[in-house]
């Protein structure tokens, strides 16, 4: 099968090809939007609230700004990728340094990825609701939103876009009636709220480590979420769009809801938006949380349905199409949620973000470093099976290692330091083995065969 009938055949969001040039037609702004559902997520809330009240305030926003710098420039770096040659990171990868097999394994640890973050907003959710309307059992609740997030991604980037731009500006008017009625509220903190500071806790030093050691469970995730928007990215919008696509998102979520959440969390002594929510706003509170957490969990399940779809196709050239990986992803995070999956989160976050950002590093030192500077390799991504190696020694030896080795700083055994950057000295690591492997076998695991029909503007290097 070619890649374009194989793109065509799949309607119009290309899981399984690259975006031709000529459906690449989507504004730098739409496509912004539409990373907003993540960057409106109450859980980002959660995470300056927690920071906050156990770390101080000010521990809280250095990481936060740490990770917008951090993010911003692997989503930039992966937003251009992404709009040079069409494909999302699922596709990158299999030219980007780890075979056609070896790609299916990172869409499989990606896919698994967001089925837990839908099934994590999704019980925030739940949580929310069922504070206000006790009466409804929670799984009759779990199994209600878990299930309206599948028709809402039927008809996919296009409905995803409308989705989006209606109820962001109905976000922001609850957002600011969320902040108005925190301000009439009186604070349970006397002084200003970023000199906020836990008994025996100081700046710096051990308090920030574990907050920056927090921010790196999520920090991998939107840098590569992107992708799978910034492939539609006309053309003539690409030098403004890689960088509003690669920060605005970051800035929005670490900077303004992290920041909301430190806020939030310090004046009224409470680290779970969704109690603090439902105090403030009532039963608007319950609506203001369902808004959000259907507006990323819309995301959730796109992304996680171009995952499973690539995984399948790849691996056993099973191809039934994204609608039907719409309702398998769904109803993943549905059984996970009533399986109570969200008590054990916190290792599998932690192994996630490890995983997420060794990932976008090795793509990133990839293109950057083996493709452009060192010339190793194609210039381009290419995605068909036939012309490529099932594996390549380069990203797969180096997220193996990376992962193993990161996981298990993360889980202290290799110090308090290194267990609090775990995610980030495994994707150093990540790069020195990508650099290393790609001089040592000089390029030949990456193309099977050179074609000769990709379009020189899809060349990234």
């Amino acid at each position: 099968m070619t890649e374009n009938h194989l793109s065509e055949s799949k309607g119009d969001d290309y899981s399984l090809g690259r975006v031709p040039r000529e459906k690449r037609n989507m504004g730098w702004l739409s496509i912004t939007n539409i990373t907003f559902g993540i960057a409106t997520a109450i859980f980002y809330f959660q995470m300056g609230s927690v920071m906050a009240l156990q770390f101080g305030a000010i521990n809280a926003i250095i990481s936060a700004v740490y990770a917008i710098i951090v993010a911003g420039i692997l989503g930039t770096f992966i937003a251009y990728l992404s709009a040079k040659s069409g494909m999302n990171v699922n596709l990158i990868s299999r030219g980007g340094g780890f075979g056609y097999i070896g790609a299916s394994l990172t869409s499989l640890i990606y896919a698994t990825n967001f089925i837990m973050y839908c099934a994590l907003e999704g019980m925030i959710l739940v949580a929310a609701v069922h504070e206000f309307f006790p009466v409804i059992p929670e799984w009759a609740l779990i199994l209600f939103f878990g299930t309206i997030v599948i028709p809402l991604n039927w008809f996919g980037i296009k409905q995803l876009d409308k989705l989006q731009k209606w109820s962001l500006p109905l976000f922001f008017v609850f957002l600011i009636a969320a902040i108005v009625m925190a301000f009439m509220t009186p604070s349970e903190y006397d002084g200003y709220f970023w000199s906020y500071m836990p008994e025996g806790v100081q700046a710096g030093g051990t308090a920030l480590l574990l907050c920056i050691g927090m921010q790196h469970g999520i920090m991998g995730l939107t840098p590569l979420l992107a992708s799978d928007y910034a492939r539609f990215l006309k053309p003539k919008d690409m030098k403004i769009g890689i960088f509003a696509i690669g920060f605005i998102p970051q800035i929005f979520c670490f900077g303004v809801m992290g920041g909301l959440g430190i806020w939030f969390g310090v004046r009224l002594g409470e680290p779970n938006p969704g109690v603090y929510i439902v105090l403030l706003l009532g039963i608007f509170g319950v609506l203001f949380t369902m808004l959000t957490q259907i507006r990323i969990n819309i995301t959730n399940v796109y992304s996680g349905s171009l995952s499973l779809a690539n995984f399948f196709e790849n691996a056993f050239k099973f191809t039934p199409g994204r609608r039907f990986w719409v309702v398998v992803t769904g109803v993943a995070a549905i059984i996970l949620m009533l399986g109570g999956i969200v008590d054990h989160l916190e290792l599998a976050m932690t192994f996630q973000g490890v995983f997420l950002m060794t990932w976008a590093t090795i793509l990133v030192v990839d293109a950057v470093i083996v493709k452009k500077l060192l010339k190793i390799g194609p210039g381009y991504y290419e995605a068909r099976q036939s012309n490529l190696f099932k594996w390549n020694p380069v990203g797969v030896t180096a997220l193996l290692i990376s992962c193993i080795l990161g996981t298990i700083a993360a889980l202290g055994f290799i110090g308090e330091f290194l267990q609090s950057t775990a995610a980030f000295f495994a994707a150093l690591l990540a790069a020195i083995i990508t650099i290393v492997l790609s001089i040592s076998t000089k390029g030949k695991y990456y193309v099977r065969k050179e074609a000769n029909d990709i379009d020189k503007e899809d060349y990234i290097a």
